[in-house]
């Protein structure tokens, strides 16, 4: 494993931990309003990850974990600023289709040093390390 990909191994976990304490908050205040335990299993950690997730890509090209690990996500066309179907498409790939990527072609899933992965590759976005400030 690349050490770019064990940086984005690292924020991914960072962003899960804070994601799944957010979840906690919301399926308190939702429980009394929805009954239903698929949709709290299912949907609502979902859409608190991507909610999250897309705040912070879109405001900053970095999520919690991104900064903590010295990491950007920017568009692979360098004169383009990061798109929301980028975000979007990526986030979708990396949940529900790269595990598929991943067990047909586990050798060709990462290009270069870590920056592209499968889902990279769907929504022409690259993860580059950056300077400590």
């Amino acid at each position: 494993m690349k050490a770019i990909t064990k940086k984005r191994l690292k924020a991914f976990a960072i962003d899960l931990m804070i994601s799944s304490a957010v979840t906690a908050g919301v399926e308190y205040v939702l429980r009394k309003k929805i009954k239903n335990e698929a949709f709290h299993a299912l949907v609502t950690p979902t859409i608190v990850m991507w909610t999250l997730e897309y705040a912070q890509l879109k405001n900053s090209g970095q999520t919690i974990g991104y900064k903590n690990q010295n990491l950007v996500l920017e568009s692979q066309n360098e004169h383009e600023s990061l798109r929301s179907e980028q975000i979007l498409k990526r986030m979708a790939y990396r949940d529900y289709v790269s595990t598929f990527s991943y067990l047909k072609s586990p050798k060709r899933f990462e290009e270069g040093e870590g920056e592209v992965l499968a889902q990279d590759r769907y929504a022409n976005t690259i993860v580059r390390e950056i300077e400590k400030e």
